[in-house]
C-alpha cells in the first residue's frame, strides 16, 4: 500500500523555494461589470472562446496536489473528468510538495467571458486526515464563508458549491482508491486576491463573507451567458425566502436601486440583482413567492417591460413608439404631437416631449409595467409595486 507522507497543519500557504511558480501569475481581470451597474460590457462578434469554472480549476488543482502528496510527482498538465465527460487538461501555475502537504495552483482562463475571476490563481492544497474523517473542505485565503440560510451550502461552510466538491471528492476517491488508500483527505482551497475580487460580484448581498465562491455545474464557462446572472437572482430570492424577508427590490440598474431602496427603506439584504432579466426575476418568483416586490428600472427599460418585453437587454428588447403613445390620451396629444413621438429617436426624447406637453407618460408606464408584472407571475402571492426614475435617480412615478 502507498503511504501519505505525515500529516501536518497547512494554515497558509509555504514559503520560500519549496513554493515554485511555472511563470508569472496572472492578475485578476477586474473591468467585469460589478453587481447592478448601469453599465454592460458589449458582447465580441465572432466565435468566442468558451472558459473554465473555478470549480473546474479547484477540482484539477486538488488533483495535482494529491497526485504529487502520494507519488511525489506533479502531473502537469493534469486531466480531469468533467460532469458532461469532457476531459480538458491544466497547466500549473504553482506547485509545492512539503512535509505532510502538497500544494497546486491554476490560473483561470475563462475564455471570452468578462469574468473577475479571469486570470485568478485557483489554489489546492491538501493533506491526509486521521482515518475515518472523510473529505473535508476548508476555505482558505479570498473563498467565502456561508453567513445566511437558503444556499445550497450551509451556514458556516466554505463557499464551495455542491457540484465542485462533487468533483473534487471524485477525484480524491479515484485516487485514494487507486492506490489503496482511505480518502481522509482535507482540501484547502484558496484564490489570493478573491476577498477584493469578491466586492464586484454579489456574494455581500448573498451572505458570502470573506471572499469569492467556487462555482460550476457543468466546469465550462460559456461567455456572455445568461445562465449565472440569473442564477443569482435565484439565490437572492432563496436568501430572502429562508430569511422571512417580506419584501424584496430587483432593479436594472444601481441608479434606480438606490432610488427605490431608499423609498421603501429597505436593507441591502432584500436587493435582487435583476439588471435585465426581469423574466428570470418574475418566473422563479411563480414558483418561490414572496409577499411584496418592488421593481424599479429607468423610463427606457420600464418602457419595455410595459410593453410586455421580460428581456430588457437593448440587443433583445426595443422599445416601441407606437406602443408608448398608444399609452398616452388628453387633450395635449394632437396629431401634430403624435406624430412627433412617434419619430423620437430615443425613449429619452419622447419622455421629453411628453413632459413639454405635460403629458405623465412615466406613470402610464409604470401601471403598463406593473401590469406585464403581475401577469407573468399568474396569480402568485405577490404584491407588486413598480417605480421609475430619471438618469439622475429621481423618482418620476410609481404605480401600486
Amino acid at each position: 500500500m502507498t503511504k501519505l507522507q505525515s500529516p501536518r497543519p497547512l494554515t497558509a500557504l509555504p514559503d520560500g523555494p519549496a513554493l515554485a511558480y511555472n511563470g508569472a501569475m496572472s492578475q485578476p481581470n477586474e473591468t467585469a461589470t460589478p453587481a447592478a451597474d448601469e453599465s454592460r460590457i458589449a458582447k465580441p462578434e465572432g466565435p468566442l472562446r468558451t472558459g473554465w469554472t473555478t470549480g473546474a480549476c479547484a477540482t484539477a488543482a486538488t488533483k495535482a496536489a494529491l497526485t504529487a502528496l502520494i507519488t511525489g510527482e506533479f502531473p502537469d498538465p493534469v486531466t480531469i473528468r468533467l460532469p458532461r465527460g469532457e476531459e480538458p487538461a491544466f497547466a500549473l501555475s504553482l506547485e509545492a510538495l512539503g512535509d505532510g502537504y502538497a500544494v497546486a495552483g491554476i490560473v483561470k482562463d475563462a475564455g471570452d467571458d468578462p469574468d473577475v475571476t479571469h486570470g485568478a490563481t485557483v489554489i489546492a492544497s491538501v493533506r491526509p486526515l486521521a482515518p475515518g474523517s472523510g473529505i473535508r473542505f476548508v476555505a482558505g485565503d479570498g473563498i467565502g464563508t456561508v453567513t445566511r440560510p437558503g444556499l445550497p451550502i450551509g451556514v458556516g461552510e466554505p463557499a464551495i458549491n455542491p457540484v465542485p466538491r462533487a468533483m473534487m471528492t471524485a477525484e480524491v476517491e479515484a485516487l485514494c482508491g487507486a492506490h489503496g488508500l482511505p480518502a481522509d483527505i482535507e482540501i484547502t482551497v484558496s484564490i489570493p486576491g478573491g476577498a477584493e475580487i469578491a466586492e464586484k460580484t454579489w456574494n455581500p448581498r448573498l451572505g458570502i463573507v470573506g471572499g469569492l465562491s467556487v462555482l460550476g455545474t457543468t466546469g465550462v464557462v460559456h461567455p456572455f451567458s445568461c445562465a449565472a446572472w440569473i442564477h443569482s437572482i435565484h439565490r437572492g430570492i432563496d436568501v430572502a425566502r429562508a430569511e422571512g424577508m417580506p419584501h424584496v427590490l430587483g432593479a436594472t440598474g444601481s441608479t434606480s436601486e438606490k432610488a427605490a431602496q431608499a423609498f421603501h427603506d429597505l436593507p441591502d439584504g432584500a436587493l435582487l440583482d435583476m439588471g435585465d432579466f426581469a423574466g428570470g426575476l418574475l418566473k422563479y418568483l411563480r414558483v418561490h413567492p414572496v409577499p411584496r416586490l418592488t421593481i424599479a428600472g429607468g423610463f427606457a427599460k420600464m418602457a419595455k417591460l410595459a410593453q410586455g418585453a421580460l428581456d430588457l437587454h437593448s440587443s433583445r428588447s426595443q422599445v416601441d413608439n407606437v406602443a408608448l403613445v398608444s399609452l398616452m390620451d388628453g387633450d395635449a396629444l394632437t396629431q401634430s404631437v403624435k406624430d412627433r413621438m412617434l419619430c423620437a429617436n430615443t425613449a429619452l426624447e419622447l419622455l421629453e416631449l411628453a413632459n413639454e406637453k405635460e403629458i405623465d407618460i412615466a406613470s402610464a408606464v409604470a401601471r403598463a409595467a406593473r401590469a406585464t408584472a403581475v401577469e407573468t407571475l399568474r396569480g402568485a402571492p405577490v404584491e407588486v409595486d413598480v417605480i421609475v426614475t430619471d438618469r439622475q435617480g429621481k423618482i418620476i412615478a410609481r404605480a401600486a
